[in-house]
C-alpha cells in the first residue's frame, strides 16, 4: 500500500465541482455516485468524490471516435 497517498494527500471535490469537471448536471453525478461506477466519502448530507477518482473514471471511458 505503498502507492497509496495519505489521506490528507488526497483532494476532495464536491458534487457540483465533480459536473462542472465533466460538463454534466449534478444528478448524473449522483447517480454515478450511488451506482458505485464513481467512489464517494459521504459527509454529512453531502458528497466528496477525490479528484484522482474522477480523473480515473473519465480515462476508463474515454472512447477514440472514428
Amino acid at each position: 500500500m505503498a502507492d497509496e497517498p495519505q489521506l490528507g494527500e488526497v483532494n476532495f471535490l464536491t458534487v457540483a465541482e465533480v459536473a462542472s469537471m465533466m460538463r454534466v448536471s449534478k444528478m448524473t453525478v449522483y447517480r454515478l455516485v450511488h451506482a458505485g461506477d464513481l467512489p464517494a466519502v459521504r459527509v454529512g448530507r453531502s458528497f466528496r468524490v477525490p479528484e484522482d477518482a474522477v480523473h480515473d473514471y473519465l480515462r476508463k471511458s474515454y472512447t477514440s471516435t472514428a
